[in-house]
């Protein structure tokens, strides 16, 4: 297992990988540190390359350049250990549709090589920690979309793997199913299993990831916290609330004739009742405070506000959302 400079151990750890398909590059030197015993998102528009990184760090696809390690195990030297030390769930739900819910599960734990005892108490584990015990006994074809998603999530942790890969593993589920999704990847972490998230949610990836890394056409643009990448973008406004709404312009204009306000204007949202300033710098913000306690503005409430993970991607991703890569083969699903 790769070591981090700090001493915490890698289970992914990824340096220069390099995918074509056709001319097309779909991985283009993507470097990815994930952290043993966490969730990482990895997010991206349409076209960006995620599925084809997963695919190639579960062994799906065999990278043309670079080097990747899953759980210590070289993905391309080591393959066969390596599915062992993994579950996945694609975007496309993979079970077998002719034989029961039960009998996907049982099935794939017996070809992890579980005791058939081992392999029964798990499947009927999962299928009630999904709520499909109702159903275990019916072939999937009869499964509405949602328990089809479920019972494919259910097959890749039927081996408590070490390394969960997730793309986009929600995508068409209610809120309710998507927060039993939420639930069970968060107590996977506490149990120690990694998990790498692709997503299209952005609330998916504030509420579970604790890092993230941003790709677009095949590289790697920007990596860190939900909240250092939200710093990276900037965009921090102070929002103050006057204790007397009727107060609103006043405090509105001693703001814009004061150098306090800083290089972009402030603006005032009347139907909230609160005045927006756009904060360049702890000092900017200080200074702003200090004005208003100088002039005697008895105050509601006064807050900043990070952008959202939404306006943080598109500032990261140039606002665009690039169609599906339709130049992989057939039998590949597009990066996306």
């Amino acid at each position: 297992m790769t070591r981090t400079t700090n001493g915490s151990d890698l289970a992914v750890d990824v340096h220069g990988l390099v995918k074509h398909f056709g001319e097309t590059r779909a991985l283009d030197g993507v470097d990815l540190a994930v952290a043993e015993g966490t969730v990482h998102g990895v997010l991206g528009p349409n076209g960006a390359g995620k599925t084809t990184l997963v695919r190639c760090l579960a062994t799906l696809l065999v990278p043309d350049a670079g080097r990747a390690s899953v759980a210590g195990l070289d993905v391309v030297r080591q393959p066969a250990s390596l599915r062992r030390a993994i579950g996945l769930t694609g975007q496309y739900a993979s079970v077998d549709e002719k034989i029961s819910g039960w009998e996907n599960l049982y099935l794939i734990g017996r070809l992890l090589d579980l005791s058939r005892a081992d392999a029964r108490s798990r499947a009927d584990a999962l299928l009630e920690r999904f709520s499909l015990t109702e159903a275990a006994h019916r072939p999937p074809r009869t499964y509405s979309g949602g328990m089809r998603r479920r019972l494919d999530l259910a097959a890749s942790m039927i081996g408590r793997p070490r390394v969960l890969f997730l793309d986009e593993p929600t995508t068409g589920l209610d809120p309710r199913t998507r927060n039993e999704v939420w639930a069970e990847v968060r107590r996977l972490t506490r149990e120690g299993t990694t998990v790498l998230l692709t997503t299209q949610y952005m609330e998916e990836a504030e509420h579970l990831a604790g890092a993230l890394t941003v790709v677009d056409r095949g590289r790697v643009i920007a990596e860190g916290t939900v909240d250092g990448l939200k710093a990276r973008v900037g965009g921090r406004t102070l929002e103050i609330r006057p204790a007397d709404p009727g107060e609103l312009h006043r405090l509105l204009g001693a703001l814009a004739q004061s150098r306090a306000a800083g290089p972009a204007a402030p603006r005032a949202d009347v139907a909230e009742g609160v005045v927006h300033v756009p904060v360049v710098s702890d000092a900017h913000l200080t200074d702003v405070v200090r004005l208003l306690a100088e002039r005697g503005f008895a105050l509601a409430g006064v807050g900043t506000h990070l952008p959202s993970l939404d306006e943080v991607f598109l500032a990261l991703t140039g606002e665009r959302t690039a169609p599906a890569d339709t130049t992989a083969p057939a039998t590949e699903e597009a990066a996306a």
